[in-house]
């Protein structure tokens, strides 16, 4: 059995040399680097003990890394939590126990603040900052770049993604790996971009519309190895 959103959006472009990210800075990931990331950082989710269907909530800024930590989830079978990066402690302590998250990962200088959180619900805390620094990327650096993709079905949950709440309490909604992979091609066809486009990726990573199109788009459209700025 394949893994129908790893293999549409990612797998296809392993050990390429197309530019895939470019920094302000200038730097360029290559597809190949950035699946090869991937690769080493669903090694360590899966050296924690997680198994396919487990959630991973994510509170990090935007970077290379945090898309980084998408594709490993997608490539583990994982599903995928991003959290807005203004959302306090105590707002936190609502999404981690709600999902049932496995693992969180944050901002090393909010580790104090989330630890007593992840104790309460007996989640793994590992920290990770835009510079690619912390205890997840301490221990991603020696794995293998190469990890053997977990299947998983069109029907798998991928992702979720909470509501606002501005009706009530925020509520998880739950993406399959066919909602994303669907919204992707929709996307992709409706907008018309091509190779030679370049996006600039600037909403909040946490954001439904990120996730389904400045978060996605360079990583939904290695389909058409497009690049993508952030």
């Amino acid at each position: 059995m394949a893994n129908l959103l790893y293999d549409a959006l990612f797998g296809r472009h392993s050990g390429q040399a197309t530019v895939f990210l470019q920094m302000q800075d200038g730097t360029v990931l290559t597809h190949g680097q950035f699946l090869q990331q991937a690769a080493q950082y669903a090694h360590v989710l899966t050296e924690f003990g997680l198994r396919p269907g487990d959630r991973v909530a994510v509170q990090i800024e935007k970077s290379p890394q945090s898309l980084a930590i998408y594709a490993a989830c997608v490539q583990a079978g994982l599903i995928f939590l991003p959290l807005n990066t203004a959302y306090t402690a105590h707002e936190l302590a609502y999404f981690v126990e709600d999902s049932g998250a496995r693992v969180v990962i944050c901002d090393p200088k909010s580790r104090e603040a989330l630890s007593p959180i992840a104790l309460a619900t007996g989640a793994q805390l590992e920290t990770l900052d835009a510079a690619g620094e912390g205890s997840f990327a301490q221990k991603a650096a020696p794995q293998p770049r190469q990890f053997a993709t977990v299947p998983r079905e069109a029907e798998d949950l991928a992702a979720f993604l909470y509501t606002s709440g501005t009706t009530g309490r925020s509520k998880g909604a739950m993406l399959t790996q066919n909602n994303l992979l669907s919204n992707a091609e929709v996307l992709t066809r409706h907008w018309a971009f091509s190779a030679a486009d370049a996006l600039a990726c600037s909403a909040d990573l946490s954001h439904p519309w990120a996730v389904c199109g400045d978060q996605y788009c360079p990583i939904v459209w290695l389909q058409n190895s497009l690049s993508a700025k952030i």
